[in-house]
């Protein structure tokens, strides 16, 4: 049975299914807004997108359109736990369109799991899918300052500076991403709401 510890392992999981239905972009998108006491977290994919009686029934965990298991628990645990820490989930799709899917929860929820190595998931879904271009974006709202912080890295940026000199798995230009990331992904784990 798969078990999700932290919100990094919803991102892949969702990535995956965006990649199962084609897509070649996916963006990834973090929002901490620590004014509002909110974390969204928003995927959307350029894939094969589904029609509106999948999308009414994807939330179930019955639901599957794989062939090697009768259940699909991504989505739904991903949903569950937006409800349980005091969010909501939705998902927004059309055949040929893509998909859009956006989790929100309390920031400060008790039982909110932690983002999680956001590092090594983005480094991850790079090497196991380069046939995908990965967008991420990371906003962090800070309470003090009332200013925000960005975070954006874009593989076919990266793909355009290689041109043919390098592939993004090479492991050099492995290194380099994740130094960019770990150097430019805001931290709000230090802080706390009360």
């Amino acid at each position: 049975m798969t078990v999700f510890r932290d919100l990094s392992q919803h991102i892949l999981d969702i990535y995956e299914n965006g990649v199962k239905a084609g897509a070649t972009l996916i963006a990834v998108e973090i929002e901490e807004d620590l004014l509002q006491d909110l974390l969204t977290i928003t995927l959307r994919d350029n894939g094969a997108g589904m029609d509106a009686q999948m999308l009414q029934r994807i939330a179930d965990p019955w639901v599957t359109t794989r062939t090697t298991r009768k259940v699909g628990l991504g989505i739904p645990f991903l949903k569950q736990t937006a409800e349980m820490c005091g969010g909501n989930f939705a998902m927004h799709s059309q055949p040929g369109q893509g998909t859009t899917l956006a989790a929100t929860f309390q920031h400060s929820h008790i039982d909110r799991p932690p983002l999680g190595d956001l590092t090594a998931t983005i480094t991850c879904l790079i090497v196991g899918y380069p046939q995908v271009d990965l967008y991420y974006r990371h906003r962090l709202l800070n309470l003090t300052a009332q200013s925000a912080e960005e975070f954006v890295f874009d593989t076919r940026e990266m793909r355009a500076i290689l041109e043919d000199a390098a592939p993004l798995s090479d492991p050099d230009v492995l290194g380099f991403i994740r130094n960019t990331l770990e150097a430019g992904i805001p931290r709000a784990k230090h802080l706390i709401i009360y």
